[in-house]
């Protein structure tokens, strides 16, 4: 069995690289943790580097059976950025305290790319013998700003790399209850993002007094679309984990009706605010405005503004829902002086409940936890899986976790304050992930 001992300390090597991806090309640093597993893996894999520095790394142990399925792992290397100030530990120390590893990344998700890495590595010598298909590591930059320098990037220009029918990324979560089963991400909400953009005439702060003000109209957009409830979709992915969520069967009825749904989140917020939010992410389109930029100078009338959002849709959704949603909010008078311009634009998407690879992951469960049972979920954030469903590829996240957080308190730590994985959890994951691997390559070794 791998020793965690090794897992913690790649995951404490891959915080300290500090590839921290900002949005802008010049960010991330990859090649940190390229140069990192190079070392791990004791050899140099197939490197791209769209743009100095933001490096994904590519390798590849080929199977034994001429045909047989391949299995690619696609964890990330890039992490968001951090307010220091918000942190109990140095968010870049990779420290062990607590029977924890602290770090920005710990959960989302460099404990996996390092779990991968560990199982990957006894391919890679040749500790454990092949799969009958090919087996892919491919650990991406960019994946935190939407891909593009990262996995969009391969699958655009080299996608004889990565290659694969299967795959396994993020996200892993802890249980959400002993009944439903280990957690398994099968489907994402999809981002729309979009850009609100005005222009006005510049002039005199001490002079407002009928003055063409771009920062006005563009803030009265977003007071309204923060205030304005959203539409609500409720998805079969929803209330396949809904059932397994260990709810009351009142409240859980209440939250698979469109009617019902919002007062039922209401109350939900009351136990358990980290569920409420993943419920209402769930089954809405949500729109989060996230930055606002105007004028140049404290006295200067600003001439120009722009505010982003992150729009996200539930699957069932589209961007005429979008369009019409801001059409409703913004009314006429604002959408007479706002450009709304396109930023990411993806669908929701969805792998199937079934195959060699879905099984694999109950048999694992199986072993390891006692039952073969696994709670498919929705997800409201975006991952690189969406580059390869859209190919056919059948993709999912999924990990082990022990009891030393709860679901709602690891959401909080998603691009949160104090981001930490238990010790405990890294060693599950890593074993997790190790015995998918094996009862995958025997189920596909019986084709």
């Amino acid at each position: 069995m791998i020793r965690v001992e090794e897992v913690v300390e790649l995951l404490q090597t891959l915080i300290r690289n500090r590839c921290v991806n900002d949005g802008t090309p010049d960010s991330g640093h990859e090649e940190r943790s390229v140069a990192s597993l190079a070392g791990y893996l004791g050899e140099a894999g197939e490197v791209v580097e769209p743009h100095p520095g933001r490096q994904s790394v590519v390798y590849r142990v080929p199977g034994r059976v001429v045909g047989a399925p391949a299995l690619v792992l696609l964890p990330h290397l890039d992490v968001v950025p951090v307010s220091e100030d918000g942190w109990t530990r140095d968010p870049f120390g990779g420290v062990v305290a607590d029977g924890f590893v602290w770090g920005r990344g710990a959960i989302d998700m460099l404990n996996v790319t390092a779990a991968m890495a560990a199982v990957f590595k006894r391919y890679l010598t040749g500790e454990l013998a092949p799969l009958p298909g090919d087996l892919v590591y491919a650990a991406v930059a960019d994946e935190e700003a939407g891909g593009r320098l990262g996995a969009e990037w391969l699958v655009a220009n080299r996608p004889e790399l990565v290659s694969g029918e299967y795959l396994l990324t993020e996200i892993a979560t802890p249980h959400v209850s002993a009944a439903g089963g280990v957690p398994v991400t099968v489907a994402e909400k999809g981002p729309w993002w979009r850009i609100l953009r005005t222009s006005g005439t510049p002039g005199h702060g001490s002079q407002p007094y009928a003055t063409d003000n771009a920062l006005v109209p563009l803030a009265e957009a977003i007071t309204r679309l923060a205030a304005t409830p959203t539409p609500v979709a409720i998805s079969p992915e929803w209330a396949a984990f809904v059932a397994g969520t260990g709810l009351d069967d009142e409240l859980t009825a209440r939250l698979l009706d469109p009617d019902q749904v919002d007062a039922a989140i209401d109350e939900l917020r009351t136990v358990d605010a980290g569920m409420a939010r993943w419920a209402h992410a769930c089954t809405h389109l949500t729109i989060a405005p996230t930055v606002l930029r105007a004028g140049t100078k404290h006295n200067v009338i600003p001439d120009a503004g722009e505010g982003h959002l992150d729009v996200r849709l539930v699957p069932g959704q589209d961007g005429t829902t979008v369009a019409d949603h801001l059409r409703k909010v913004l009314g006429p008078d604002l959408l007479d002086r706002i450009e709304v311009d396109v930023g990411i634009e993806a669908l929701p998407n969805a792998s199937p409940t079934e195959g060699p690879l879905w099984e694999a992951i109950g048999d694992a469960a199986g072993e390891l936890t006692g039952s073969r049972r696994r709670l498919p979920m929705l997800i409201p954030v975006t991952t690189d899986a969406r580059f390869f469903r859209v190919r056919g590829v059948t993709a999912y996240g999924v990990g082990l976790f022990d009891d030393r957080m709860s679901f709602g308190e690891m959401l909080a730590l998603f691009h949160g304050h104090d981001e930490r994985v238990s010790i405990g959890s890294l060693e599950r994951t890593t074993h997790f992930l190790e015995t998918t691997l094996a009862r995958f390559g025997e189920r596909t070794g019986e084709s």
